[in-house]
């Protein structure tokens, strides 16, 4: 064999697995010869990438045995784990809302929060609304029969649950609530154009240590989780110093520290900046916490910016606080883009820079925002992106809104002490929602040595 001959054999020998798969250029579908799990025998499995407008990258894997005949499908992400979990919430109210696509990985949980049940973790799969609702009804009502000779009292309980999942499905239940929550962040509800706060919420959170251990990417499941206690022997905290405390970086899993320093906010309260940089894989992020005591009342702060000036005031949005403009056509939810202090600038750079992270995949140098984006939706991003450049560049006057629960949101007052013509501050009373969702319900700061005393011997066993 000349030497010529060794250098091709280890090509022939790499190429010969590939011609197992089979491509079609038409359609994007590649299929591979794989093995049965209920014959044993081979089967088929393609794959298809597909990229689904507002969210990112997919997988769709399907499997069928022409020996056995059976089928099996999932949906993978195409992309890494996300930085951060996200959980999405819907009230359902009409058809339309059935007909939402969901996507599903096999980490999320689905849950009907109207009737307190959760559909298991499954293999991820893309579907919709009424989709998930219909493997929930059947699931239970499946096995039915058989509770109610070997658990009775099980199949009684769940006789009204079945009932309502089918007046769900029958179009007779409305409203309902759902949500879904993935630590991964790869799951997704999808958005309309008139959605708004109390029907679509999406909540970006951090990983806790015990959910990055369940996802594979802790650092070291057996280290030593510490507390976070501040690098100093002062019992207070003081002004403009630097604290830091040891952290597992979101990014890559790995120890990292985040840093942290307080601030005293003329005619407002005291904040605490938090930054945390990984030296490992450059993982970089920054978040504003502000402290002090829950206020009574909630404050919304009304700004018009009417030119460069405006759009350099200090602005503080808290991540429990709410921001819409009617001018621009923007909302932000709670919990979106966390706490940020910056100017009025660069809050609206960074809803932009989102936003078109979100539509125009990074990747996707057509502009077109995905593989079925209709032309009308578009036309209307396009608008909608041109009119907020306008606003950041200082080519329109526009009026924006700050709605915060927790009254720890700010705009930077121009004329302090005197008031500000172009701000318009004013307390409102939280609603019971907003008093639950920020756990407010549950707390009790006074009285509850009194209440533990008068609890029941029974319960404080």
């Amino acid at each position: 064999m000349s030497a010529d001959e060794n250098q091709t054999q280890p090509e022939s020998q790499f190429q010969k697995p590939g011609d197992l798969v089979e491509r079609n250029d038409d359609t994007g579908v590649m299929s591979l010869e794989s093995l049965c799990t209920n014959c044993h025998e081979n089967g088929t499995t393609r794959l298809l990438l597909l990229r689904v407008p507002f969210f990112r990258d997919i997988i769709l894997e399907s499997f069928e045995c022409e020996h056995c005949h059976f089928k099996n499908n999932s949906v993978k992400s195409a992309g890494q784990i996300q930085e951060k979990g996200a959980k999405y919430t819907l009230e359902v109210e009409n058809e339309t809302d059935m007909q939402r696509q969901v996507i599903r990985s096999d980490t999320s949980i689905f849950k009907l929060e109207t009737l307190g049940i959760e559909m298991p973790k499954t293999d991820g799969q893309m579907t919709t609304v009424e989709g998930v609702i219909q493997n929930i009804y059947e699931s239970l009502s499946s096995e039915q029969p058989l509770r109610k000779e070997q658990a009775p009292e099980l199949h009684d309980a769940l006789v009204p649950i079945i009932d309502r999942l089918k007046s769900m499905l029958d179009r007779e239940g409305y409203p309902f609530t759902v949500s879904l929550d993935d630590p991964t962040g790869n799951s997704w509800i999808a958005p309309t154009t008139a959605d708004d706060v109390k029907k679509y919420k999406r909540r970006d959170y951090p990983r806790t240590h015990e959910q990055n251990e369940q996802l594979g990417i802790a650092a070291d499941p057996n280290a030593v989780q510490h507390e976070g206690t501040a690098e100093a022997e002062e019992d207070d905290i003081i002004a403009g110093k630097v604290y830091s405390l040891p952290s597992e970086c979101p990014g890559c899993s790995k120890e990292c520290f985040t840093n942290f320093k307080k601030l005293d906010i003329p005619y407002f309260k005291e904040v605490y900046v938090w930054g945390t940089s990984c030296e490992h894989c450059g993982y970089r992020t920054s978040e504003v916490k502000t402290g002090g005591e829950v206020p009574e009342k909630g404050k919304r702060i009304t700004l018009s910016v009417e030119n460069e000036t405006d759009l350099a005031r200090d602005i503080l949005k808290s991540d429990t606080c709410a921001l819409y403009s009617e001018q621009l056509e923007v909302t932000v939810q709670p919990g979106t883009l966390g706490g940020r202090f910056t100017t009025v600038e660069g809050l609206l750079t960074e809803i932009r820079d989102q936003l078109r992270g979100q539509i125009y995949d990074i990747d996707d140098t057509t502009g077109s925002g995905g593989d079925s984006m209709a032309s009308s939706d578009k036309e209307k991003w396009e608008r909608f992106f041109k009119r907020l450049d306008a606003a950041i560049s200082g080519e329109m006057k526009f009026v924006i809104t700050l709605e915060d629960p927790m009254a720890n949101s700010y705009v930077q007052d121009l004329c302090a002490p005197a008031a500000d013509p172009q701000i318009k501050t004013e307390e409102y009373t939280r609603t019971d929602e907003e008093e639950e969702e920020l756990g407010l319900k549950d707390m009790k700061t006074e009285g509850y040595e009194q209440d533990a005393e008068n609890k029941p011997a029974d319960e404080q066993q």
